[in-house]
């Protein structure tokens, strides 16, 4: 029993996620059929960010305010894609 409890424990973030997944499927299906889409969309959504929130959370992957510093990464990403775009070969055209 301790040690069912203490596998729930944890994995308490990970077993919320996954029954917020199954939620809002279930309702997404629910609005669907009742022609509510606005709705539908709205838990799609919901859906879509528990399976992001899941997988993170099962790879360790935190995410803290203190810990990212927003200016740096979107800085790291403008200088990783304008390094990619400035690498890629003449014949590769962007339209």
């Amino acid at each position: 029993m301790g040690t069912l409890t203490a596998g729930f424990f944890m994995m308490r973030w990970e077993l919320l996620s996954a029954v917020m997944m199954f939620f809002a499927s279930t309702l997404n299906v629910f609005c669907r059929k009742s022609s509510h889409n606005a709705l539908a969309f709205i838990f799609s959504g919901v859906g879509i960010s528990m399976a992001c929130w899941f997988v993170t959370g099962l790879l360790g992957i935190t995410l803290s305010v203190e810990m990212v510093s927003w200016r740096e990464a979107w800085d790291n990403l403008k200088e990783v894609t304008l390094y990619v775009l400035s690498n890629t070969p003449p014949e590769w055209q962007v339209n």
